[in-house]
């Protein structure tokens, strides 16, 4: 109650302040509008965004028959956004709150039973040269697709590689440095210790610490505009431009079946803990249109069997294993771009009971104003060979972005 009141004012506020300053707004995916102190000495941009998602799918019988539809269609994101920086350029900051059922979706006794509006909350500080010390609750630096934000997916929703091994959002320090090595290479490093319970964790640090570190590569220099971290080449590199990176996380006693994403692991004491350890190797190429990225991720458990104290197990497993994502695609110059994917999710069938699983998606999409009003939708057909089933999706989507 206290939440929607405030978002109420907030909106009434917002409303009032673009009457006031009609015909300066800035242009269309810039924000809403952007505030700077009388002097100088802070900034805001207010921004919104929402997804609208249709889908169907359906199970493929043997003989090819379409068997049990099902259709949804839903509100994915809503988002606030919020940044600029706080008494220098040097000191920045960012705030994204999640309004759609899907974003506060991490009720448990852990967050107070409470739905998690908060995405990011982080200050960023450019204490010297090119070092910058994150603090707050934001992205971990792990696979580049987790990374893009979802706002400029190439497609209509990231992979499942991405469903299974990313290691999203928690909070704690990251220290982020780059450097040129040659006229042209750019190499950037990252370091980050974070809670490992995820996002809005309320009731304490559960288990250990996380720990990830990141290298990326850039051999032919920056992309244009962050095209590294962004879907589609919408700025149409004139030169080869390509992103080499690692990434390794532990997490120490983790709590979770997917190191600070998945269930909670609990036995007749509690917490079952165990230490999860996450691989990333991942590129991006980007050249006159055309896009290519590849992902690896493989994760491996201390013991991924959760068990309670007199060793029987609980039932909650860690799900190690591994996974490839390849995925391209060719923008048009009439701002059409086809995107093709293909996804191998291999979890270690001893321990977790689930076979190889293979996915392949067909996107087609219309950029109008770039990632920040555009129209996507995709064709999928999914290959469970442990479950032997196969299944289609389809799926149709718009960003709005302000």
């Amino acid at each position: 109650m206290r939440f929607g009141l405030f978002l109420l004012v907030s909106l009434c506020s917002i409303l009032s302040f673009s009457q006031r300053t009609e015909g300066n707004a800035p242009p269309f995916g810039k924000g809403l509008f952007n505030l700077v102190g009388k002097d100088s000495t802070y900034t805001m941009r207010v921004g919104t965004r929402i997804q609208l998602l249709s889908l169907a799918d359906w199970n493929i019988r043997d003989n090819g028959g379409l068997v049990d539809p099902e259709q949804n269609t839903l509100v994915r994101r809503a988002r606030l956004k919020f940044d600029g920086f706080a008494y220098s350029p040097r000191l920045r900051y960012k705030i994204e709150l999640g309004l759609s059922n899907r974003d506060m979706a991490v009720v448990s006794p852990f967050t107070r039973n409470t739905p998690g509006y908060i995405m990011d909350a982080v200050v960023m500080w450019n204490f010297a040269g090119n070092f910058e010390l994150w603090f707050g609750q934001t992205k971990l630096p792990g696979n580049i697709e987790r990374v893009i934000s979802s706002g400029n997916m190439q497609q209509v929703d990231r992979s499942l590689l991405n469903a299974r091994f990313n290691i999203d959002r928690d909070i704690g320090f990251q220290l982020r440095h780059h450097f040129k090595l040659t006229e042209k290479m750019v190499v950037r490093e990252i370091v980050a210790i974070s809670q490992g319970e995820g996002r809005n964790i309320t009731e304490g640090n559960l288990g250990g610490n996380q720990y990830t570190a990141r290298l990326e590569l850039l051999p032919f220099g920056l992309f244009k505009g962050r095209g590294d971290y962004s879907g589609s080449d919408l700025v149409r590199e004139p030169k080869p431009k390509l992103l080499l990176a690692a990434t390794y996380d532990t997490n120490r006693d983790a709590v979770k079946t997917r190191s600070n994403m998945g269930d909670f692991m609990l036995n007749d004491t509690g917490l079952y803990e165990t230490d999860i350890n996450t691989v990333f190797v991942d590129a991006m190429f980007k050249y006159r249109g055309f896009s290519l990225m590849g992902e690896y991720a493989h994760r491996t458990a201390e013991d991924p069997v959760a068990r309670n104290s007199d060793g029987s197990p609980t039932g909650d497993i860690v799900q190690v294993g591994s996974g490839l994502n390849l995925q391209t695609g060719y923008l048009l110059k009439s701002n059409w771009e086809v995107s093709g994917r293909f996804t191998n999710i291999s979890l270690d069938e001893a321990i977790t009971g689930s076979a190889a699983v293979q996915q392949y998606t067909l996107g087609l999409s219309k950029f109008i104003v770039g990632h920040k009003l555009k129209v996507q939708t995709d064709l999928s057909y999914l290959n469970d060979t442990g479950a032997g089933e196969n299944n289609l999706m389809y799926r149709l989507q718009l960003d709005l972005h302000f």
